[in-house]
């Protein structure tokens, strides 16, 4: 076995490689992962329909989420070892076949297994793209690349659902598991074609331990996030017994890291007080923004009666300021620097997030898109700060596991907002309906949002219980957006420790 060491940057006449090409497949191939949750979430009806055990079908997106998350940082490191090229290739191929899989599974069980191997295979292509980013941009063109890769997940959001409801009533669910293939087979041939890599061969050292012991960490964790306060109680045997697991396997990872030749995860990363702040600040805009995400359109379809479409758009409004702010950054960094660019990313989460503390029925949906808008453009201005900052901050050798840390550390932002801001939700309405007898209704906090997103449930309401429903999840959301504030407010205060980068490092030769 053998692994590479780089030896010059890349460049349009390294090797022949076609930049530009390179990038269009690497689009692709991002698309193709991001629009994988949106469209999947229109066909589990059909596929539990026929599929069945209604009772775990959250885990067909718990599975592919866990195997992504965890594979993250291992396949940054391995990038750093044996090249870009043959990582993103072999995990690219990975998620074909689990995606070839899924769409041949019989049962609820298979489909759930094969979800962890498009997880698997996930894993490799969001940190090694933005990588590639780095290897092949300068420092003044990264952002306005940047801005494209963030342009694919809003365009994703749009196009997922409706690709989603088209395929399976007039096709097949099976095929929104294989509408990937096409386009990762292309992928696959156009990075094989175009990316060229100038490598010399070195013999291999390969943290084992320390990745095993990463896995087993990182998956306890997301267990609990995934599962607790839901399936599970915070504090039930199954919760308290991960928790343990993540402990002791975490300190026994930091314990060896220190000690492994070639640790997976090297500590000195986080020594680096710019990467130490920015994966931080990235966790914590991570979780502000999927608060957002996952209940602005309840907001918008059961408190202001409109539409799923309307409620799209509103959402969408971020996926619309992301990109515009990402592609800005370049201007801003040469005028006011890094630091400065990603606090104005967090004063503008903040801004977004008052729209939302003040959000009413009477404001509108169109209140809630500007405030989407804005949430987005902190996010672009932020998270294209602290990527092109990270990469800048190390040379090639290390390029791919600092990138792979800052995607690992969004992902654990948005399955940690997920758990917070949804237990408060629920407890928030759980109080609420309470405190107003719904019992004597029929009512409970877990039907709530069900009903009054279902037009036939919702008319079938009394007004008195109608106004009782509206009122509690009003109050509840309400409440998620005070923590989504919250995450805006400590995503600002973590970026004013962002320190200043003086200089980009450059590759070792």
């Amino acid at each position: 076995m053998t692994s590479y060491t780089h030896t010059e940057p890349f460049s349009e006449s390294s090797k022949k490689t076609k930049r530009t090409r390179v990038f269009v497949f690497l689009l692709i191939t991002m698309f193709m992962i991001s629009i994988e949750s949106t469209i999947v979430a229109t066909a589990v009806p059909e596929i539990v329909a026929e599929l069945g055990n209604f009772s775990a079908y959250s885990w067909v997106f718990s599975a592919f989420l866990l195997m992504q998350s965890v594979t993250t940082p291992i396949y940054g490191k391995l990038s750093d070892l044996f090249g870009r090229k043959p990582v993103f290739l072999i995990g690219t191929a990975i998620f074909l076949v689990g995606s070839l899989l899924c769409g041949l599974a019989t049962s609820m069980g298979l489909l759930i297994f094969y979800r962890f191997i498009q997880g698997i295979g996930a894993g490799a292509v969001m940190p090694i793209a933005t990588t590639l980013v780095g290897d092949l941009y300068s420092l003044e063109e990264r952002s306005k690349i940047q801005g494209y890769l963030s342009s694919v997940w809003g365009i994703s959001s749009v196009v997922g659902p409706l690709a989603g409801g088209l395929i399976v009533q007039y096709v097949s669910w099976a095929w929104v598991f294989w509408v990937n293939i096409p386009l990762g087979i292309a992928s696959l041939i156009g990075i094989q074609l175009y990316l060229h890599e100038k490598v010399e061969k070195k013999k291999p050292s390969i943290d084992y331990l320390g990745a095993s012991l990463f896995s087993i960490s990182i998956s306890a964790l997301m267990l609990i996030l995934i599962e607790g306060g839901s399936n599970w109680g915070w504090i039930s045997k199954p919760t308290i017994s991960l928790f343990f697991v993540f402990a002791i396997t975490l300190i026994f990872f930091l314990w060896w890291e220190t000690r492994a030749t070639s640790p997976m995860m090297p500590l000195s990363l986080w020594k680096n007080k710019l990467i130490a702040v920015a994966n931080v600040s990235t966790l914590l805009a991570g979780a502000s923004m999927i608060g957002l995400a996952s209940f602005l359109p309840t907001y918008v379809q059961g408190i202001m009666g409109s539409s799923a479409l309307v409620a799209g758009f509103a959402l969408t409004a971020m996926s619309v300021g992301w990109p515009i702010a990402a592609s800005a950054t370049a201007k801003l960094f040469s005028r006011i620097g890094f630091r400065y660019t990603a606090i104005l990313g967090g004063i503008f989460l903040i801004l977004g997030s008052l729209f939302f503390i003040t959000l009413d029925p009477n404001k509108g949906p169109i209140w809630a898109g500007i405030g989407s808008f804005v949430i987005g453009v902190g996010m672009g201005f932020a998270t294209s700060t602290f990527t092109i900052s990270i990469q800048s901050s190390v040379g090639w050798e290390m390029r791919g596991v600092a990138t792979a840390s800052s995607m690992f550390m969004r992902s654990v932002g948005t399955t940690l907002g997920t758990a917070i801001l949804g237990g408060v939700l629920n407890l928030q309405l759980k109080n609420y309906l309470d405190q107003h007898h719904a019992s004597n209704l029929k009512l409970s906090s877990i039907d709530a949002a069900n009903i009054l997103l279902d037009p036939i449930k919702k008319g079938q309401l009394s007004e008195k219980a109608l106004h009782l429903l509206q009122n509690g999840l009003q109050t509840a959301l309400h409440t998620v957006f005070w923590g989504v504030g919250v995450f805006a407010v400590l995503t600002f205060l973590s970026t004013l420790y962002f320190p200043s980068l003086q200089k980009e490092k450059q590759p070792e030769s």
